[in-house]
């Protein structure tokens, strides 16, 4: 039977402690006032949109009062409420476009910190927001009334709007490990390294299959596997980027793999694709020029992840250009291709791979000049057997057994040639 990697997990157990606090609270009305002095995620347990393409309601309601900042993004055009730590327990009825809103995406940012981003189909203006204390109490809620308004009326509420504070936030280069980021640094015990990046998390859904399946879960959950296997080897230190759902930049990606001192950094995604008939898994490096269509929207598509998530980056540093013009001299490019081939061919005795598996574009997350990097598409959530393969613990185990042999392929070969 197929594992249960369905739409966004945690909204039903959201959805059931949060229903249980709303029948206490109204059996005891005096139970509000004293949870909300105690310390605890928000809760966010409904949300409700009225309206038509000119102009709509969203209310938001909570356990108590929320506290927020509220910017705009454009490229789609965004409105983005940031909290404390939230958990939110909307139903998906409650997510459907309705009115202007186009889109609704929300979930962890960072530490301590959840997003909600409202996308809209065009310019928009905050005619009203407040937040106001439901009586009896019934937790609070929040009320925002927008209307459809001009590219220069967007432009302007945009540049006035948001917080100074948030852009440095977004930007800063601040270590998640808590230390100075030293390329190549080994762990003690000289055993070959690798960082393992589930792509995606938090706010950042990724992908999502026919059947529900969001490729922020299934990612996770196989490279949970994939850690489990290399570790009962007791050949390899492991690390991930990630280990529950929590979203990070592509930049910290890198960092975190070049913190842990990585030997090999793999990243894990299952994407969708407007060719719905294209299955199979496919191994990236990265490249200068995208190896083909394929490749090139893949790259595209995922180096939109910050993007997506209403955050806004510099632009590329001149060190990462360098990167780019000098891949083809670089050794740990060597190396990156050298596994990918040894990836494909491990895989390819076990699982269904795509024609000419291994591709190349330039991937962000791939870029660490000191680092060999690979990107795996375990399948495609566009083809509905590749999501259902990627559901069976069966099918999971082969790939996770396979891409274990090539892992000790390949550092077998890296210890022969350093000695």
């Amino acid at each position: 039977m197929p594992a249960p990697l369905m739409k966004r997990p945690p909204g039903a157990l959201a959805r059931l402690l949060v229903a249980a606090w709303v029948v206490v609270a109204a059996l005891l009305p005096g139970l509000h006032a004293a949870s909300a002095q105690e310390e605890g995620p928000l809760l966010a347990y409904g949300l409700s949109m009225v309206g038509d393409k000119s102009r709509v309601r969203i209310i938001i309601r909570f356990d108590r009062e929320p506290k927020m900042d509220t910017f705009l993004l454009r490229g789609p055009h965004r409105l983005v409420l940031d909290f404390a730590e939230t958990r939110f327990g909307f139903k998906d009825d409650d997510l459907k476009p309705k009115g202007l809103v186009g889109n609704v995406q929300y979930g962890a940012l960072d530490e301590g910190r959840s997003r909600v981003i409202f996308s809209f189909a065009g310019p928009f203006s905050i005619e009203r927001r407040t937040v106001e204390e439901v009586p009896n109490g019934q937790g609070w809620r929040l009320i925002a009334d927008i209307v459809s308004d001009t590219p220069a009326a967007f432009e302007k509420a945009m540049a006035g709007n948001r917080p100074a504070q948030h852009a440095a936030r977004a930007t800063e280069k601040t270590d998640r490990l808590g230390q100075t980021s030293t390329p190549g640094q080994q762990k003690p015990g000289g055993k070959f390294t690798v960082v393992l990046d589930p792509g995606h998390g938090g706010i950042d859904g990724g992908a999502e299959g026919a059947h529900g399946t969001v490729e922020k879960t299934i990612t996770l959950a196989f490279a949970l596997e994939l850690r489990k296997k290399l570790e009962e080897t007791g050949r390899f230190e492991v690390f991930m980027t990630r280990d529950d759902d929590t979203f990070l930049r592509l930049d910290e990606r890198v960092r975190v793999g070049r913190q842990y001192g990585a030997d090999l950094f793999l990243s894990i995604h299952a994407d969708t694709i407007r060719y719905k008939y294209v299955r199979g898994a496919t191994v990236y490096t990265v490249s200068e020029e995208a190896s083909d269509e394929i490749a090139k929207a893949i790259a595209e598509k995922e180096n939109l992840s910050d993007a997506i998530a209403g955050v806004e980056l510099q632009e590329d540093s001149a060190e990462v250009a360098d990167i780019l013009l000098d891949l083809v001299r670089r050794e740990t490019q060597t190396f990156s291709i050298r596994f990918a081939r040894g990836l494909v061919g491990e895989l390819s005795d076990k699982i269904e791979l795509i024609k000419n598996p291994h591709r190349s574009a330039g991937f962000r997350v791939l870029l660490a000049h000191d680092m060999p990097s690979v990107l795996l598409e375990i399948g495609y959530l566009s083809n509905k057997d590749d999501e259902m393969q990627m559901r069976d613990a069966a099918w999971r185990e082969k790939a996770v057994g396979s891409i274990v042999s090539a892992i000790k392929l390949y550092a077998d070969a890296r210890k022969g040639e350093d000695g």
